[in-house]
């Protein structure tokens, strides 16, 4: 067994990924699976289909890495040319593999259909290589060792190369190389910027172990911090990891609501379900989106009870009995609006909370008194109204993001309160 801290490069291949016809979703994946067994990313690469640009590829993956992982290319047709590349670049030829034949065999005789040379041709790999058999196709991995260096190509099907990773790849790799325990846990917070959260955690930051990282992942809207550990004992990482976590959100603990891959709106949602409250929503610039967020977890039929998207003033007048005086002398986006609109919709659904949103989007609509990106945002509940202004900017997707963010936050807040 190799001891080491083994580097790994994806080389992804096919020209639909390099003009955009296709997201590389491998490479995420791989990434992250692979992370979570010690192994190190240091490069992700795409190839067009293109013997000397794959033997290019290779030839520089091999400076760097230790295991280089190839996905594409692996198909029965003329476009598909990895292996035939592989074989020129290890200097070798073609065997046919009899276990991946008969593989292939048993799959066309259960569907009832004969093969072809097409497809007979599959379970032809280099010579020098290991097929790893492909549990959800016809194309097996192929895994290649050479100098203390693994190669391994694999289909660029998603589904194909998940399950040769899973059953094949990954618990090879792991036997071929001694790597270090990792954990990681993520800090999930909104309401504060990525440059602020930096300074403000400045000191925690610069106190932490040499084993210990920090990451900042920001989107929009939301800041993500991620803790990884690395060492001997995952048993003695976690405790470490869980510790100096507990001192952060000493420091942070109003910008955070949950960690790893909870979202905010679950985070709510999961407040609620507790409490045995109710919601309702009353949106006008975010055009339904909070709604979105909130029916996208499983459940909120429990504590979610509708929403009125009132984008036109007729339909806060119509609907949700908004004051036309108001409206007019102070329009839609202010605080005296907003605060009828989340009073309103409270009282029309009868819920514990309500959430109403009145904003400028953009990119057109702005004044000198009430810029591109002004937005208000109002929590009502049984005590009272909160209602704030902000400025989000003038890219529209983005405040729409911003403001349903920053409206579960705040509903979060007044739930934590209740």
């Amino acid at each position: 067994m190799l001891t080491t801290n083994t580097k790994i490069e994806i080389i992804t291949i096919g020209d639909e990924i390099l003009i955009g016809q296709i997201i590389d979703t491998n490479s995420a994946w791989m990434g992250q699976h692979l992370n979570a067994e010690g192994f190190k990313i240091v490069q992700i690469t795409s190839a067009q289909d293109n013997r000397e640009h794959i033997i290019a590829c290779l030839s520089a993956a091999e400076q760097r890495a230790d295991v280089i992982l190839i996905t594409g290319g692996l198909g029965p047709t003329k476009d598909d040319i990895t292996k035939k590349t592989l074989c020129e670049f290890f200097n070798c030829d073609f065997k046919t593999d009899q276990d991946v034949l008969a593989d292939i065999t048993e799959m066309f005789r259960s569907y009832g259909r004969e093969m072809t040379p097409m497809q007979v041709a599959q379970a032809a790999i280099p010579s020098i290589a290991t097929a790893i058999r492909n549990p959800n196709g016809t194309a097996p991995g192929i895994w290649i060792e050479k100098n203390k260096k693994v190669f391994c190509s694999m289909p660029g099907v998603p589904y194909e190369m998940m399950g040769i990773m899973e059953h094949g790849v990954i618990p090879k790799l792991k036997s071929f190389f001694n790597t270090p325990a990792i954990v990681h846990k993520s800090i999930l917070t909104q309401g504060i910027g990525e440059s602020i959260l930096a300074e403000m955690i400045s000191g925690w930051e610069d106190a932490l172990p040499e084993n210990i990282k920090l990451a900042y992942l920001p989107s929009v809207g939301s800041v993500r911090l991620r803790i990884s550990a690395f060492g001997k004992s995952e048993e003695l990482l976690q405790e470490q990891v869980e510790s100096l976590s507990a001192s952060l959100l000493l420091i942070i603990d109003k910008y955070v609501y949950g960690f790893d891959n909870e979202s905010l709106e679950s985070n709510v949602g999961k407040l609620l379900k507790q409490k045995s409250q109710t919601l309702s929503i009353a949106e006008s610039c975010t055009g339904g989106y909070i709604s979105h967020l909130i029916t996208k977890v499983p459940g909120c039929s429990q504590y979610y009870i509708g929403s009125v998207v009132s984008y036109a003033n007729e339909i806060k007048q119509d609907f949700l009995n908004v004051d036309k005086d108001e409206l007019e002398k102070n329009g839609a986006v202010s605080e005296e609006v907003i605060t009828q609109l989340a009073t309103n919709i409270r009282a029309q659904f009868n819920t514990d909370f309500s959430i109403a949103t009145s904003g400028i989007a953009g990119p057109d609509g702005g004044s000198e008194e009430k810029p591109v990106g002004t937005v208000w945002i109002a929590i009502a509940s049984k005590n009272g109204v909160t209602a704030k202004k902000y400025l989000f900017g003038n890219h529209r997707h983005r405040t729409i993001e911003r403001t349903a963010l920053t409206a579960l936050m705040m509903l979060r807040r007044e739930i934590m309160n209740d």
